[in-house]
């Protein structure tokens, strides 16, 4: 889900023209409908699912199925951010990974322009928009995982506990305001205590219960290896995506980690996939969606990652144990359209009273 960081990664061919001409691809462009010429460009994908090998191996898969592309490794905020700073010049192309919140705010900005990819109507579209701006590829379960053996009987059960109890003090961490992940989790919190009479839409329950989370965790630090962390004890508690975790025990052999699951859920969010307005790529980015969101390539990507498939032709070749993990957590009712609306404003308040 993206850790700050930034990348580029380039493959060595160029899409043919003949091919992109051939494919005929009309999506609004620009907001006026026209098809756009062919560039002879790379296609420049920002995403904050490309991180832990994953931008390698689509670079070469993308490769092999005729296309070249770049890509930039950010947070799912940092995504969002740098996107609507650059509408009235788009450099990127097309998005993939993020938040539906996020997708939200670039909707409101006018960010994004509608498509309809090969593949929509064989996906679940209840999980994408349905104006047709973004399209579900990849759904993830957002919580915090830990080291069990060393919180062996004191093993956290919700958010709240993690926040009243000194047992817990910086033993957790809190990723960047800029991850889709940190910001998921806070949207998690936030959304339980809603009252349109309280500061900024929340409780006064709600934001002494926020403080006492940050004022209790530790806040990530750039190049902090919190994994490392997790695994040597020192820092036993962070907050993970499902095929992050998944991939984690894997790579490094896990056989004493484990994850929370409070009663009221976890985040589950669709990772979509959208094309970016103004870009000059409109129709190779167009070819490159319907290539990447169809079922043979989400299942590879499934089988490589860990991720669980949005499309169910791709989920039912899904692994055993992604099909195990999230039988075993339960999707949060979420406020997603609350958090693109709010979130922002309770990240400022955080920082500004919270955070030291």
């Amino acid at each position: 889900m993206g850790n700050g960081s930034v990348r580029i990664s380039a493959a060595a061919c160029v899409m043919s023209a003949v091919l992109l001409l051939g494919l005929g691809f009309r999506v609004e462009a620009g907001g006026k409908g026209e098809t756009q010429q062919a560039s002879s460009k790379p296609l420049i994908i920002y995403s904050n699912s490309v991180s832990d090998g994953r931008g390698e191996w689509l670079t070469e898969q993308a490769k092999a199925a005729g296309f070249e592309i770049e890509y930039v490794d950010l947070g799912g905020g940092a995504v969002t951010n740098r996107l609507i700073a650059e509408k009235n010049n788009p450099l990127a192309d097309l998005v993939f990974g993020l938040s539906p919140m996020n997708y939200e705010q670039l909707k409101a900005e006018n960010v994004l322009v509608k498509w309809e990819p090969t593949w929509a109507k064989e996906v679940d579209m209840s999980l994408g928009d349905p104006e047709g701006y973004y399209y579900p590829i990849v759904i993830q379960a957002i919580f915090l995982m830990y080291n069990a053996e060393v919180l062996r009987g004191r093993e956290p059960k919700d958010y709240t506990e993690l926040a009243a109890n000194p047992f817990y003090k910086d033993k957790y961490v809190i990723g960047s305001f800029t991850g889709g992940t940190p910001r998921a989790i806070l949207l998690g919190m936030f959304t339980r205590y809603k009252d349109p009479k309280g500061e900024l839409g929340i409780s006064t329950e709600g934001w002494n219960m926020i403080k006492q989370y940050f004022q209790n965790g530790h806040l990530e630090q750039i190049g902090e290896d919190s994994l490392g962390n997790l695994i040597s004890g020192e820092r036993p508690i962070m907050g993970m995506w499902s095929s992050g975790y998944l991939q984690r025990i894997k790579e490094r052999n896990l056989t004493n980690v484990s994850f929370m699951a409070p009663a009221v859920g976890v985040p589950f969010l669709a990772e979509q996939v959208a094309l970016i307005r103004g870009s000059k790529n409109v129709e190779k980015a167009t070819a490159f969606a319907n290539w990447f969101g169809q079922a043979d390539l989400q299942a590879k990507w499934s089988a490589r990652f860990g991720t669980t498939p949005a499309h169910p032709e791709a989920l039912k070749l899904a692994a055993p144990e992604i099909q195990e993990l999230m039988k075993k957590l339960t999707p949060q009712n979420v406020d997603w359209a609350l958090g693109a609306k709010m979130l922002d404003a309770w990240v400022e308040k955080i920082q500004l009273e919270f955070v030291e």
